[in-house]
């Protein structure tokens, strides 16, 4: 029998059936000490695809590295087909000061496809491409929402993609949310050169949650699992089909004082619904926050301090209620109903 060729990254080699992380130097602080991109490499023993998994491209989203953290000492990977490449942290620039941005106060996700010669976060996103992206057919990139929001999960894919659609569905997020591709950004670049990419939203800025994590660890697995790279047992599929949303818009506050929400994340609303409201601190004023539009709430504030215009909710319209309340119980259920991890094993 043929041996797998060895697996080649920044002058380090992976023997097939075999896994190593490669740290590629990206840059030096200040104070001298060196960062690098590292990426933990899991090279089959047999042929198949080659993907990446990567978290921590805004520095503040860490529930991404968490769900890494669990996929990385996953059973099923002892059997996996092809090669995973799995980057916990991308911006460690950010992750080290818990900020979205780099010291150079870009965002990385609208730096993409960058280069050699320019910023800081320029720098960054080439090396990305250059050592990551380019080596893969698909991507799955792993989000939050920002400090003081929170985010159901939700798979985001273009509207006119079927491939990542179908993969969308397999993951078995509560939500899939058509979004247009935007300049600047990992899915684009990595589109225009024939990679396409699932990007996973879920949970809260410099925050884990429990069931999120899982959500994201068993979607993953699911994804592995339908592209070949992992056997068919043991891997569950979503109990319930995702609610497919094309549409969605932001609720905002009509005027700054204490918020008090009467929703959460994952309910569905219907237009006229009284959702929050809003107080003066004497108590003398208070504002009723009304739904204009009915769907599923998949974004929500987590601060009780508001000023006038701030983003509260995020509703993403549904074409059934009942059928969109239906599915997210029985996801949240699934989730539930899975093994529970030790406090050790969460943090």
């Amino acid at each position: 029998m043929i041996k797998r060729p060895s697996f080649e990254m920044a002058g380090v080699s992976i023997e097939a059936g075999t896994r190593k992380t490669v740290n590629i130097p990206i840059s030096t602080l200040s104070d001298h000490t060196p960062v690098t991109l590292s990426a933990h490499v899991i090279h089959g023993r047999n042929e198949g695809p080659t993907i990446f998994v990567s978290a921590g491209i805004h520095g503040d989203e860490v529930i991404g590295v968490e769900i890494v953290r669990r996929l990385l000492r996953a059973k099923n990977l002892k059997s996996l087909r092809g090669t995973l490449i799995v980057v916990p942290i991308v911006n460690t620039f950010g992750f080290l000061i818990h900020s979205r941005y780099l010291p150079d106060r870009r965002d990385l996700n609208r730096c993409f496809p960058g280069s050699p010669n320019g910023s800081l976060a320029s720098r960054l996103a080439y090396i990305f491409m250059k050592e990551i992206v380019v080596r893969c057919s698909l991507g799955i990139d792993l989000h939050s929402a920002a400090i003081n929001r929170m985010n159901l999960p939700q798979v985001r894919v273009s509207a006119n993609n079927a491939k990542t659609m179908k993969l969308a569905n397999v993951f078995g997020a509560p939500v899939i949310l058509t979004s247009a591709l935007r300049d600047g950004s990992l899915r684009q670049e990595a589109k225009k050169i024939g990679v396409d990419v699932l990007l996973f939203e879920a949970g809260e800025g410099m925050r884990f949650d429990e069931m999120y994590v899982r959500a994201g660890l068993a979607g993953i697995l699911r994804v592995l699992k339908e592209t070949g790279m992992l056997p068919l047992a043991g891997i569950a599929g979503p109990k319930a089909k995702s609610v497919i949303c094309s549409d969605s818009h932001w609720l905002r506050a009509p005027a700054g004082g204490l918020l008090r929400m009467f929703k959460a994340e994952g309910d569905v609303v219907a237009e006229g619904d009284v959702v929050a409201a809003i107080s003066d601190p004497f108590g003398d004023r208070e504002i009723e926050v009304v739904t204009r539009y009915g769907g599923i709430i998949v974004g929500r504030a987590v601060m009780p301090i508001v000023h006038e215009g701030d983003a509260l909710f995020h509703v993403a319209a549904v074409k059934s209620s009942d059928a969109a309340e239906a599915a997210v119980d029985d996801l949240t259920t699934q989730l539930e109903e899975a093994p529970l991890f030790d406090e050790d094993e969460i943090i």
